[in-house]
């Protein structure tokens, strides 16, 4: 294989001539030889590999060569398309490989034709908008191959429509369903169970193949090798996935769900609208026993809430009348024997939840716009994963562009359970000496004063009029962003400076970094979604700053109680766990600004702690290797200097 690989990878070889510009890596060629090897000898490998070494291809070609079936596991379902549309035909094309691809993605993600033509023939949307997107939707599943919703293009993905005309693990109706032959789920299972290599995502991995919740279960046994890209997001989707998770969201789909089937099959049971309505009521209930604002509630925030504890007794006692109910008219129809099932294993979650018996667990709520949701989160999950790792021999590939701290893999192998784990790290190709500067700036005041927000956008300043925009300005809590986005805005109108300010959240995600792209002279102030997985090339994006190192707040939940877990054995949880994660978001923040090798910028980190903390040395020393100053005028000087470049 590694004669193969060195040909392939070489600048005369097949990728030099598919793909223009193509430049053979030393970097990217040796991540490719120890993944071959470690699918060849069924091991377990952690690579980090720098931005720009290239690892897509480097993980794509093994793949496509090792003649096994492997599964491949992206962060996001963007770069799940992305992979499946553009790089691995690519790749196809230029090896001439008779390998069959699928895609699969979660069942959220196909249209249902049973809830599809329910809702259509109910009639009862939400607004005019969402009734004009499911008639577009119905033409579009009449069309359509794949069922795929990203296909679907004239209705936006966040739309509140497809939720009604999709299907949940709760409310599918399984071999029952009517138009089960038809079903788009299946249909793309089928394809994934006869391909040689899957495109999955991490949620859809932990949820349908390591906890067989899905049916896919069958995926893995006959899969030789595991790939994870973006591999730094395991711990926290294993986390999810390993524990359990219920929301007052599905008990109201559930009563919606259940009026609609009642009407369709169970007219004259007058009772069910009334009980229906007694659990929608209570779920509300429940859900403004807690402040608007999302939050997270560790569990003695949550009883201490007026009215919670008996919001959940009445939640319980409305969904236990609504399970007996439902019991007695469970054999009239598919769908209502759907609902009564489903109300009876919410219920015993629900009642689990309550009594807490797991003192592994650690129990906590988390508030959105309209919904609760109450969760039971593994505080460690290395044991759990050995065991879903073990059985069959495979190969485990963790790779990412940040998993170690300096040069040492510790912590992610830890957390993980990768016991003997082999792991190796390759630097960035790119001249971050010459492309990029650290600056660090003189007399802030400490993170948690109640002017640091005011400081950072002071300090901030004219190293964003020197760049002209062109900026990401990465804050690590929504409150810091919102606040940081009202001062720029000011400061900005002060200084009859008019630069236009994005901010997240008023748009999504992808429109927003369109929008980012095309003006070209954009600050663009966000939160944790534009930490990572965020791709800008060229001059648009020449500045990057950070307002704090982006510890996780100490009262977070699921923090709290680790914190708590470790400081019982003994142990230090700072440097153990905290500071180990946070070294990991630094470097996924700091990894937006240099994406191509023509790339320039500076990065800002406004944080003291960097310099001032003996902890500060090991987060400055996992960065890439850039120039470093003090000095605002060294700063301002290295945009003059690129403008006469």
């Amino acid at each position: 294989m590694t004669a193969l690989l060195c040909e392939v990878f070489s600048a005369d070889g097949p990728l030099a001539g598919a793909i223009p510009g193509y430049r053979p890596r030393a970097q990217q060629l040796e991540l490719a030889e120890h993944i071959a090897a470690a699918m060849n000898d069924y091991r377990v490998l952690v690579a980090e590999a720098g931005t720009g070494t290239g690892k897509t291809y480097a993980y794509l070609v093994p793949a496509l060569l090792s003649g096994g079936k492997v599964i491949v596991s992206t962060g996001t379902r963007n770069l799940q398309d992305q992979l499946f549309t553009r790089d691995i035909p690519t790749i196809r094309k230029a090896l001439k490989s008779p390998v069959k691809v699928a895609l699969l993605k979660g069942r959220a993600n196909y249209v249902c034709h049973h809830h599809l033509e329910r809702s259509l023939a109910d009639g009862r949307f939400l607004s005019r908008d969402d009734a004009a997107y499911a008639q577009r939707i119905a033409r579009f599943a009449r069309q359509t191959d794949s069922g795929d919703k990203a296909e679907c293009a004239d209705v936006p993905e966040n739309a509140a429509v497809w939720a009604m005309v999709t299907s949940t693990r709760d409310n599918c109706l399984g071999q029952d369903c009517p138009r089960h032959k038809d079903c788009f789920v299946l249909t793309a299972r089928r394809e994934a169970l006869a391909a040689d290599l899957v495109v999955v995502n991490h949620h859809l991995f932990f949820a349908d193949v390591m906890l067989r919740d899905e049916g896919t279960a069958e995926l893995l046994p006959a899969c030789n090798t595991v790939i994870f890209d973006e591999a730094h997001q395991l711990p926290e989707v294993a986390s999810l996935f390993f524990g359990d998770s219920l929301s007052t969201a599905q008990l109201l789909e559930l009563t919606r769900d259940t009026q609609l089937e009642a009407r369709a099959s169970a007219r004259d049971c007058l009772d069910l609208p009334n009980v229906c309505g007694a659990l929608e009521k209570a779920a509300r209930e429940l859900r403004l026993t807690l402040p608007v604002e999302p939050a997270r509630y560790a569990l003695l925030q949550l009883e201490a809430r007026p009215g919670f504890a008996p919001g959940m007794l009445r939640v319980i006692d409305e969904l236990q009348a609504l399970a007996a109910l439902l019991e007695t008219q469970a054999q009239r129809a598919e769908g209502l024997e759907s609902c009564w099932r489903r109300a009876t294993e919410l219920l015993a979650r629900l009642q689990s939840w309550q009594a807490g018996a797991n003192g592994d667990f650690v129990r906590w709520g988390e508030t959105h716009t309209h919904s609760l949701q109450l969760n039971a989160t593994p505080l460690v999950i290395a044991e759990i994963m050995q065991k879903q790792m073990s059985g069959h021999p495979r190969a485990w590939i963790f790779t990412s562009a940040t998993l170690a701290v300096q040069d040492d893999f510790a912590h992610y192998c830890a957390e993980m359970g990768l016991v003997g784990a082999c792991s190796a790290r390759w630097e960035s190709p790119f001249d971050y000496a010459q492309q990029a500067l650290l600056y660090v700036p003189r007399n802030l005041p400490d993170p948690n004063s109640a002017d640091y927000a005011e400081a950072v956008v002071r300090a901030a300043f004219p190293v964003l009029k020197a760049s002209g925009g062109r900026a990401f300005f990465l804050c690590t809590s929504l409150r810091a962003m919102r606040r940081t986005h009202a001062l720029l805005v000011e400061w900005l109108a002060r200084e009859g400076l008019e630069l236009p300010v994005l901010l997240q959240g008023e748009r999504s995600k992808n429109e927003l970094l369109e929008r980012f792209r095309r003006l070209g002279n954009a600050i663009l102030i966000g939160s944790q979604s534009f930490w990572e997985g965020v791709d800008v090339r060229g001059e648009a994006l020449s500045l990057v700053v950070i307002d704090k190192l982006p510890f996780a707040p100490p009262d977070d939940p699921v923090l709290s109680a680790r914190i708590e877990r470790l400081k019982g054995q003994g142990r230090n949880a700072f440097m153990e766990y905290q500071l180990p994660r946070a070294v990991i978001n630094v470097k996924q923040g700091a990894g937006r600004l240099i994406r191509d090798e023509t790339d320039r910028g500076v990065l800002m980190i406004c944080d003291p702690r960097l310099v001032s903390k003996p902890y500060g040395k090991r987060i400055w020393r996992s960065l890439p290797p850039m120039k470093r100053t003090r000095e605002l005028v060294e700063a301002l000087a290295f945009f003059t200097a690129g403008s006469t470049a």
